[in-house]
């Protein structure tokens, strides 16, 4: 059986829309994946894969736009 072992993870924090994001992206085999979630209750706002760790942020970010835009405060 073979085994998925993440590679290149980066973890950051960053501001969208007006919120605090966290931004976590890794690599598994030849893929790049990416996640943002709101940093105070961690609930996951966007996910994103791509074959370059920038095309995965940059969607990820995209989907988190759009959708914390809508978001009241």
């Amino acid at each position: 059986m073979e085994s998925f072992k993440p590679e290149h993870y980066e973890r950051r924090h960053s501001t969208c829309e007006g919120w605090d994001i966290g931004v976590t992206s890794y690599k598994l085999r030849d893929v790049y994946y990416c996640k943002i979630d709101n940093v105070d209750p961690g609930a996951t706002v966007a996910r994103a894969s791509a074959p370059t760790r920038e095309a995965a942020e940059a969607e990820a970010l995209r989907k988190a736009q759009s959708r914390l835009a809508l978001t009241r405060r």
